[in-house]
């Protein structure tokens, strides 16, 4: 069964994507947004998919960690595997988070930070649903273990397990690099969706959270007084 793009659009109305790169601070404008204007928040790596339906057969990227052979597997897999892998993980998980946001934003506004395809966003998604936030390729690879989040560590951890830790960190590293590569950065820079780019390690979230609430069109901070 296939679902025409303008009932999913239609059911979406009230959800605004965050969708790009790593490092460019997708997640914490989701929550500032969330916090400022009552919206419901749905973070990095949200949980949407239900028990019991995953299989191998017709998920392979999703149920890849119930198919490998162990984390030394995962931590040195090809950056082309690695790419393969992350970019038809978010295919599948597509038809997941679309029906799990649809009933999210059934009578509240949702933000959410998304790995959709960009083909997607564009059928379910007018263009004030969707930002796009940009940091450079250089900065969201050499960073990526700069944040100290549990799943950064865990892999951190495992690498250092490895015969060779330099040779897999090096690897592994190439691995996000080429997620982050130039080419998928103009991707993202020439979707034709609303860019903000961050470049600098200032903080500059009151600004993005001002030019964020512009594009999405959220005049009224949230006083506490909505459900």
């Amino acid at each position: 069964m296939q679902i025409n793009n303008a009932i999913l659009k239609h059911y979406l109305r009230n959800v605004l994507f965050i969708n790009g790169t790593a490092y460019a601070g997708k997640s914490t404008m989701a929550k500032m947004l969330a916090d400022k204007y009552g919206l419901i928040c749905c973070g990095e790596n949200y949980d949407c998919i239900p028990d019991g339906v995953l299989t191998p057969e017709r998920y392979p990227n999703l149920s890849y960690f119930r198919t490998m052979r162990g984390w030394q597997e995962f931590v040195n897999r090809t950056p082309e595997e690695y790419d393969k892998w992350i970019r038809g993980t978010s295919r599948e998980l597509a038809e997941f988070e679309i029906t799990f946001l649809m009933r999210m934003a059934s009578s509240r506004k949702v933000v959410v930070d998304t790995n959709l395809p960009l083909d997607i966003l564009r059928g379910i998604a007018d263009y004030n649903q969707v930002a796009v936030m940009l940091c450079p390729p250089s900065m969201s690879a050499e960073r990526f273990f700069d944040r100290g989040d549990p799943e950064k560590l865990f892999l951190k951890e495992r690498i250092m397990e490895a015969d060779d830790p330099g040779r897999t960190m090096a690897n592994f590293l190439a691995c996000i690099a080429k997620i982050n590569s130039r080419e998928r950065y103009d991707e993202f820079a020439d979707s034709g969706f609303f860019t903000v780019l961050r470049d600098t390690a200032d903080d500059t979230r009151q600004e993005t959270l001002d030019a964020l609430a512009k594009h999405f069109g959220l005049g009224t901070a949230y006083d506490g007084s909505r459900p």
